[in-house]
């Protein structure tokens, strides 16, 4: 006899890490890492780490409702005028209210089902270029960000050791090769790269 033991899906998010960025000389804003741990077929990746702002979840569940009308989504934490980013206890109280209103999120299939939660989640593309992607507006798909996104992670700590290019030739010509693949690597790569201030107008 074969026992067959069907793993039970689970997805882990944890939003984490509060940081202060500066928007301009006058502005500031906090972003947040988001981390996900799955073994849901639903996922391109199975781990993942990005950054994103409050107004950026504002924009995800805006897009969530308008295309699950049906569905009652959960709440952000609300936007008080009273929020002060150098309150550890006002940011932290966001930080839970954005990962309570993740897990929930997450565990509804029509919802999963969105593209833009997945790009949200697991690239660091602005919401603009997030439209554009799951529109068709794009030379890339949705799994090419985030496969993008994730070798363009990966590849960070090595970018550093520079006394191990004495396989130069290799390895560009390995990267050259994959870099080849599609003639959009380099849009995702700025979409990628771009820091969160300047995603918003």
């Amino acid at each position: 006899l074969i026992f067959i033991m069907r793993l039970q899906e689970f997805v882990t998010v944890l939003v984490r890490d509060p940081r202060t960025q500066k928007e301009d000389s006058w502005h500031s804003y906090i972003d947040y890492e988001i981390f996900i741990h799955t073994n849901s077929m639903c996922f391109t990746r199975k781990t993942s780490c990005v950054r994103r702002r409050f107004r950026e979840f504002v924009w995800l569940r805006q897009r969530l409702q308008s295309n699950a009308a049906l569905i009652q989504l959960p709440e952000l934490p609300s936007k008080t005028p009273f929020f002060n980013m150098n309150n550890p206890h006002h940011v932290d109280h966001r930080r839970r209210g954005l990962q309570e209103f993740l897990e929930k999120i997450l565990q509804d299939a029509l919802l999963l089902s969105d593209s833009r939660l997945h790009l949200f989640l697991q690239t660091q593309l602005s919401p603009e270029d997030m439209e554009a992607c799951v529109s068709g507006q794009t030379k890339y798909s949705v799994a090419d960000a985030i496969h993008k996104f994730a070798s363009l992670n990966r590849r960070f700590p090595i970018e550093d050791e520079e006394t191990k290019k004495e396989k130069k030739d290799a390895d560009s010509d390995s990267e050259s090769s994959s870099s080849g693949l599609r003639p959009s690597d380099d849009s995702i790569s700025c979409g990628c790269k771009a820091s969160p201030a300047s995603e918003e107008s």
